[in-house]
């Protein structure tokens, strides 16, 4: 790669990065009484199935003890609950309920609502811009989420 690619990788990287942690993030967190780690275990549970609490901790990048924490007071909400592992009743597993769904549907209604009032402010010209770049870069990011997610999926480019 030459350093022309090179740069524009980091260019790309950084803006994609300030895109989401500087900039949409903030304007769209609705914490509803919920840390960020656990709305985002609740994400991954609802999106990879029951997962065992030590690949929650390590996925999240949070100490298992903390994780356990969380789980019970996810529990407690009645947003997660621990399930026995099919194949091995001594592994537990961690689920999500339909309330943690509920809520997660709930959450993404908001930041969409607080989303679509943002845009109402931008001239038409930078809406249909900014429409135009997000139809083409959505396709690619989701590639991208999906390979980090699962490498073996995109080996050699089998899935597109």
């Amino acid at each position: 790669m030459d350093k022309t690619s090179e740069v524009s990788l980091q260019d790309v990287a950084t803006a994609l990065n300030e895109l989401v942690s500087g900039v949409v993030g903030p304007i769209l967190v609705e914490r509803q009484g919920m840390s960020l780690t656990s709305a985002s275990t609740l994400r991954r549970l609802e999106r990879e199935g029951p997962s065992r609490l030590t690949a929650l901790a390590a996925a999240e990048g949070i100490a298992q003890p903390s994780m356990t924490a969380m789980v019970q007071r996810l529990e407690s909400q009645g947003l997660a609950l621990r399930l026995g592992h099919p194949e091995d009743g001594r592994v537990r597993l961690v689920a999500i309920t339909d309330a943690g769904r509920a809520l997660l549907a709930e959450r993404r209604r908001v930041q969409s609502v607080r989303m679509a009032g943002l845009l109402t402010e931008l001239p038409e010209h930078e809406l249909r811009a900014l429409g135009e770049a997000v139809r083409t870069a959505l396709p690619i990011v989701r590639r991208m989420v999906r390979a980090a997610r699962h490498p073996s999926l995109t080996a050699g480019g089998a899935a597109s």
